[in-house]
């Protein structure tokens, strides 16, 4: 298990990443947050990198996200939902006695949306929400087409339970890093034509451990890595690369 003190170098030295980007795109590094994605983990070594610094948690499935956020709960940092919700999961995700999720990154149809707007409005809350993107076209990922986006995003921006707060990518899985940075060149369009009409919705949730700075170089407001602070995991099947 890595130390707490392992775990608070290799967060600075991402982030120190994270700031040489923003510096290079004229952007300041405090727009940027960095999201550590927290899947396969045991609930010491997340309670250790909360303890080491970090703010904001991504999980990609539910049962992994109650059990983490109530490992680290006494801690209170941010926990985002950024693997797919299936329906019959948003009861366990919003549950009265666990309120931990803060964000659900992964919304890519009206039905989960209205789900998870009945659901809040069943328990009383609110529930930040980013609409999932598939720039790269891969069939293995989830998300809408970026010429759909816009309509989704207007339509979840009437749920009176919801926050369209952003939105979120999977970047496509490919060496060339100029098709990279178009897939989040592309994200970042979305999002500008989307702003305009709903201000809120300024998050750019796109980047992980290879390619963070063609991201932020886009204008992403968090990057979700998990390799390069806590190593190679394998990856849950379904699961989003971290």
């Amino acid at each position: 298990m890595p130390t707490v003190s392992e775990l608070r170098d290799a967060i600075a030295a991402v982030r120190a990443r994270i700031a040489d980007a923003a510096s290079a795109a004229g952007r300041d590094p405090a727009d940027v947050r960095l999201l550590l994605a927290a899947k396969t983990l045991p609930d010491d070594v997340v309670r250790a990198a909360v303890a080491a610094g970090a703010d904001l948690l991504g999980e990609n499935r539910v049962q992994e996200l109650v059990r983490h956020a109530a490992a680290v709960a006494d801690l209170a940092p941010e926990v985002h939902l950024i693997g797919h919700l299936q329906s019959n999961k948003v009861n366990a995700l919003l549950a009265p006695e666990r309120p931990f999720v803060t964000c659900v990154e992964s919304v890519d149809s009206a039905a989960i949306a209205r789900r998870l707007d009945r659901r809040c409005a069943a328990l009383g809350r609110d529930l930040d929400v980013m609409v999932q993107v598939n720039v790269s076209g891969e069939a293995t990922k989830s998300g809408v087409g970026p010429d759909d986006a816009p309509a989704l995003a207007a339509e979840v921006a009437t749920l009176p339970r919801l926050r369209l707060v952003g939105f979120m990518t999977i970047g496509l899985n490919a060496p060339d890093a100029g098709r990279v940075r178009a897939g989040y060149a592309r994200l970042r369009e979305v999002r500008d034509a989307v702003v305009r009409e709903i201000p809120a919705a300024r998050e750019l949730s796109m980047g992980m451990s290879g390619d963070l700075e063609l991201a932020v170089a886009e204008g992403a407001t968090i990057v979700r890595v998990g390799t390069a602070v806590f190593g190679a995991r394998p990856a849950p099947r379904g699961g989003t690369p971290g």
